[in-house]
């Protein structure tokens, strides 16, 4: 019996004219617009005691502008995250109700979703993208009652099969609109072998992701720079609120301040997800264990450390992120404790007589390796049940956020940073130490 997954392809969408782009964003803007109003009315029913499901019919308020299927499918995914909302509140998750796509002070999220059966999408050497628009949209510049809004592709697509509902969105960060696109590919069709290795994440505030697979494979995604940028804009913010008058707490320019920041974080970490994800499939990885961080997030943390976690790391919205995309991929994710792994020498297993220096591990032993890659080796052995031989290791791949794209370096990542503190393992002052000392 043929067995189906998920994949997703990505592009960038480029509209060929300045009317194109302007039609483009007045229909992502006119979905937020959609999804906020729906939602205000939710919030209110739901903080109420009210049903959520009875609303005003808000598909025909915005058919004019999105088209009947497209207003749709905004109430479809904003009742997607009502009912998801509503699942995690069952199981015991301390969790928010749907939030709103921005506003119209301070900017809303360009973002709109597609039926799978109303877009056409074509590539090659005239690769293109078209989407409906709503009759009002189309009188107000001039596109015929048949046709729709026609946009340039740029990428080719990695996987092929029956097409789900795309995702089209303003990428503020990188100055690009870009779209989703999920398919469903039978397993014949897959181009990996049969999935059956590990990996292991150790996941840390100065390093994104340390990572090691059974294959005896190596990753290393640096975070420093990323959070630098990230502490420089909450300066900033910082500085601007000292400035407010007396009863004020915020300004449009502290609010586009606050949202740049946020986008930049997504950006850089939905990008890191789906960039290993893709190597560990290639790799044939069916699971990845993440180490366990929920007891310990405010416990034995320098204040850097508690800024890294709580606001630029953001540890729980990444492991979603991480088991979202993993599943398109049809890996599994294994929430782990990883306690002493950051302590315990990978070679001989010793915890006491072991230094951290920055990125370098040492032991008593004589072993000197990177401290995040030994930790995510140790993490591996323990939950996979193995003992990865030293020469068995390749060289670690390390790569580094470009604003765009994570992009490999050709330097081994085995040397300490002039810059980093000396640490000990009872405060994990650098990383998420305090898990390995808990």
């Amino acid at each position: 019996m043929s067995v189906v997954v998920r994949r997703t392809n990505t592009f960038a969408v480029r509209p060929p004219s300045e009317q194109d782009e302007q039609l483009l964003r007045n229909l992502l803007d006119a979905s937020a617009s959609l999804w906020n109003e729906l939602n205000y009315e939710r919030r209110q029913q739901f903080f109420n005691g009210e049903s959520v499901w009875e609303t005003a019919d808000y598909r025909k308020r915005y058919v004019g502008v999105l088209s009947s299927a497209t207003a749709q499918q905004i109430i479809r995914k904003n009742s997607e995250a009502w009912r998801s909302f509503f699942a995690a509140r069952d199981d015991g998750e301390n969790t928010a109700p749907p939030g709103y796509w921005g506003n119209e002070d301070e900017g809303r999220d360009l973002r709109t979703y597609i039926r799978h059966d109303q877009y056409t999408l074509k590539t090659g050497d005239r690769s293109r993208l078209e989407i409906p628009v709503g009759q009002d949209l189309k009188d107000e510049y001039g596109l015929g009652y048949h046709d729709r809004l026609r946009l340039e592709v740029a990428g080719d697509p990695k996987w092929e099969g029956e097409q789900g509902r795309l995702e089209l969105y303003y990428d503020e960060v990188a100055d690009t609109f870009r779209s989703i696109q999920p398919v469903t590919v039978p397993d014949s069709r897959q181009d990996s072998p049969l999935a059956e290795e590990s990996a292991a994440l150790d996941v840390g505030a100065n390093n994104f992701v340390a990572c090691t697979t059974t294959t005896g494979q190596q990753y290393l995604y640096e975070g420093r720079d990323l959070f630098t940028r990230f502490r420089e804009t909450t300066e900033e913010i910082a500085r601007l609120q000292s400035k407010l008058c007396e009863g004020q707490y915020s300004s449009r320019r502290i609010q586009r301040l606050y949202r740049k920041r946020t986008r930049r974080r997504d950006h850089a970490q939905d990008t890191l997800v789906r960039n290993l994800m893709e190597r560990l499939y290639e790799e044939g990885v069916a699971t990845v264990y993440v180490g366990d961080l929920t007891d310990v997030l405010s416990e034995h943390w320098s204040a850097e450390v508690n800024e890294k976690t709580h606001q630029f790391w953001a540890y729980r919205s990444f492991i979603n992120r991480l088991a979202t995309t993993a599943e398109e991929y049809s890996i599994t994710v294994e929430v782990e404790s990883e306690a002493y792994t950051t302590a315990e020498c990978p070679i001989c297993g010793e915890r006491e007589e072991t230094d951290r220096n920055g990125d370098v591990f040492r032991c008593s032993c004589g072993h000197k390796g990177h401290a995040d890659l030994g930790a995510s080796r140790t993490f591996l052995e323990r939950q996979a049940g193995i003992n990865l031989e030293v020469g068995s290791m390749a060289r670690p791949v390390r790569l580094k956020w470009d604003d765009h794209n994570w992009s490999e370096l050709p330097y081994s990542p085995e040397r300490a940073s002039p810059n980093e503190k000396r640490t000990d393992q009872s405060t994990g002052d650098g990383k998420l130490a305090s898990v390995g000392t808990a």
